[in-house]
């Protein structure tokens, strides 16, 4: 016997009402988009359910099939079009499974062959579920028509933020627990070398605007026009960077997207603390100090997700003398492993990428497009 979607799930509950609400009126305004294709409604619905099988609502049939077919095909006015999105029989109101199983379908070669439609109809559906994180992924291909399926964005890093400690300049800032219980931190020395963003983090990430805006405060910058404002910023976090070219390439090209997109887009988070170790190499003897203590770039998105992104020059693969050092190579490896394992990804750009100037705002501009698009952030 055919499994049904409804059967084979359970109702994960992370798709919200709101969301399901935002895909029926987003189909009602592509009308050539309709849910079941190319297909009248009972044939695509036989692909997931055993309509044959499941209860009539009407009392003059006995079957889901029967009651379809003349509700939707015979006399097609006599239910809406989004109908489906209702009936409790097939569960696309409450069951997170069902729903996608059903989006999924929507997408497939047998029953949609226009790929431009396609492609407009996924990017539809990944622009509404990435919200509960969701996306709808390319696994297969028949006669060159892609397969889709559903997977969650990742897990997500577990817990909360607590301490954005991040541009980072000249000495190691000093830190002790304030309050243990609650992870206050309290800077007694080098507290004026970094930032600490203090403020609690949403759902959505963290944007350039929210950080602008702790930054007018923090800076008594409240009022003045935001260009002010967030050149003030841009030029603190570049400090940060030192004199590292290739490093500042990323963030410059970063910076242009604000002008470009606005400022609610994620901020590039530069010399974020990752590890906090008090102890300096020499104190910390065994088993040595924590590796990777700061992370090049991090960027805070919906759903806990975390980006970092590497640029690693030679010092990542080399010892002093540029020599190769694998064991060098293989401590920056297993680090990535650990950070991927909580939750982390992570971009590396080699620091050869980025030394000339036009080919290195292509490449990264390529990199933030398609980033963004993962996201849609």
């Amino acid at each position: 016997m055919m499994s049904s979607p409804i059967q084979r799930a359970t109702a994960t509950g992370r798709i919200t009402h709101v969301t399901r609400r935002r895909l029926v009126e987003g189909f009602a305004a592509m009308p050539t988009a309709h849910w079941s294709g190319d297909l009248d409604e009972p044939d695509f619905l036989a692909r997931l359910y055993p309509l044959e099988q499941m209860p009539s609502i009407d009392p003059r049939y006995d079957t889901a099939g029967r009651d379809i077919f003349q509700h939707r095909v015979v006399n097609p006015l006599d239910w809406p079009d989004d109908w489906i999105f209702r009936d409790d029989r097939f569960g696309l109101a409450d069951n997170d499974d069902a729903l996608l199983a059903f989006l999924v379908e929507m997408l497939h070669p047998e029953v949609r062959t226009d790929l431009a439609e396609v492609e407009q109809l996924r990017d539809f559906l990944n622009e509404v579920l990435i919200h509960d994180g969701y996306e709808i992924v390319q696994v297969d291909a028949i006669s060159g028509a892609p397969i889709f399926d559903y997977r969650l964005i990742g897990s997500g890093v577990r817990g909360s933020m607590k301490n954005l400690i991040f541009a980072a300049v000249g000495p190691k800032p000093e830190i002790v627990l304030d309050d243990a219980v609650n992870n206050d931190l309290h800077f007694v020395r080098n507290a004026d070398k970094c930032l600490v963003y203090d403020r609690p983090l949403g759902a959505h990430g963290l944007t350039w605007a929210e950080l602008t805006a702790w930054w007018a405060d923090r800076q008594g910058m409240t009022g003045e026009p935001e260009r002010d404002i967030s050149r003030s910023l841009y030029r603190r976090l570049d400090q940060s960077l030192g004199d590292n070219d290739a490093e500042r390439r990323i963030l410059r090209t970063y910076a242009e997207r604000y002008v470009r997109l606005g400022s609610g887009i994620p901020a590039l988070i530069p010399q974020v603390y990752l590890h906090y170790d008090p102890y300096t190499a020499t104190e910390r003897r065994a088993p040595g100090p924590l590796p990777r203590q700061r992370m090049d770039f991090l960027l805070l998105l919906p759903h806990r997700a975390r980006v970092v992104i590497e640029c690693d020059g030679k010092q990542h693969y080399a010892d002093d003398d540029g020599r190769a050092n694998p064991r060098q190579y293989a401590d920056m490896m297993r680090a990535d492993r650990d950070l991927r394992l909580k939750g982390y990804e992570v971009y590396r750009f080699g620091g050869a990428e980025l030394v000339d100037d036009n080919a290195a705002q292509h490449l990264l501009s390529k990199f933030f497009d398609r980033l963004h698009r993962r996201y849609h952030s």
